[in-house]
């Protein structure tokens, strides 16, 4: 038995005053409404209405029930209302995942600027190196980044762009131990390495004019499993690091940190947006996708020339 039906055709024969009349209301037949009050009487086992040929006339039961009826289809309707609405207007609480580097070089500045345009909406920003499960985790919208296409899955994904691994190092451990001019010349300087999984821990290897080159990395002094931390580590002078440029960018702008080997670069980094269905898509969460479409997109294009420009500022054999 559909009862919610059954409860809105009671109110509907009460409201009415009879059976004939709340059939026209709801353009249906009158033994159709006939039959759905008598199937809620014989579920409730209790007598709402009494019934006679000229009228009908409430219960005390009746009574009662009907105006819990009508307080039930007032929250129904104001649920209905209310979801209805997440889907028109951009309002709630957004739970969004990232990769640190990404969240903070990105991310953050794109909450920013979307808070500005949509101010209904809070974002809980959670940044770590895992990747969650959104829908056991509770995830509207992750941001990951891979050097391999992601796999196949239940979940909708957008590439946002692509950002490159470079080397780095600080210009006073440059200047105390000489920059490396060629591949080999890698071996003979402190070479940092960084866990994550976008990178190998125990190689880079490394594009540019003579194809691509594998540089083994030697046992290290220092690993650690955070690109920022890594950063922080060779505007140190602890060494030379392979690092996303996303998280050099303005450093290497700033030149407080320089590009080593500038006419290379590791495996490219392709980012993606990710979450879990198009259908019935919450109003926040679309425009949050929308958004970042073209805000990440477009950051990243800058970004990646911004890096070319800082590589012909430091590098005085680049052309």
């Amino acid at each position: 038995m559909d009862t919610l039906r059954n409860m809105k055709i009671f109110v509907e024969v009460a409201e009415a005053g009879s059976f004939t009349a709340a059939a026209q209301q709801l353009d249906t037949t009158t033994g159709y409404i006939s039959r759905s009050v008598s199937e809620l009487e014989a579920h409730l086992r209790t007598r709402l209405l009494n019934r006679t040929t000229r009228r009908i006339a409430l219960t005390e039961a009746g009574e009662r029930y009907l105006q819990r009826c009508l307080a039930i289809l007032d929250s129904v309707s104001e649920a209905e209302l209310e979801a209805s609405d997440a889907h028109a207007r951009p309002a709630g609480t957004l739970r969004v995942h990232s990769m640190s580097s990404i969240g903070q070089n990105y991310v953050v500045p794109a909450v920013a600027a979307f808070q500005e345009r949509y101010p209904a909406v809070t974002v809980d920003l959670t940044l770590s190196q895992n990747v969650p499960d959104l829908l056991e985790e509770g995830y509207d919208v992750a941001l990951r980044s891979t050097s391999r296409p992601l796999p196949d899955s239940n979940y909708i994904s957008h590439h946002l762009g692509t950002v490159h691994g470079v080397l780095c190092a600080s210009p006073a451990y440059l200047e105390l131990h000489g920059c490396p001019q060629s591949v080999e010349d890698l071996a003979n300087h402190t070479c940092l390495q960084v866990s994550i999984p976008v990178f190998p821990s125990d190689r880079w290897t490394l594009i540019g004019p003579d194809g691509e080159r594998e540089f083994l990395l030697p046992n290290t002094r220092f690993r650690v499993n955070l690109p920022d931390a890594m950063a922080t580590a060779l505007h140190e002078g602890m060494g030379i690091g392979a690092l996303p440029t996303l998280t050099v960018r303005s450093a290497v702008r700033n030149s407080t940190l320089v590009r080593v080997l500038p006419q290379y670069h590791l495996q490219a980094l392709n980012i993606y947006l990710v979450y879990a269905s198009r259908q019935y898509l919450d109003a926040k969460i679309k425009a949050w996708v929308e958004f970042l479409k073209e805000w990440v997109a477009d950051a990243l294009r800058e970004d990646e020339l911004a890096m070319v420009g800082a590589i012909r500022v430091n590098d005085p054999d680049a052309s």
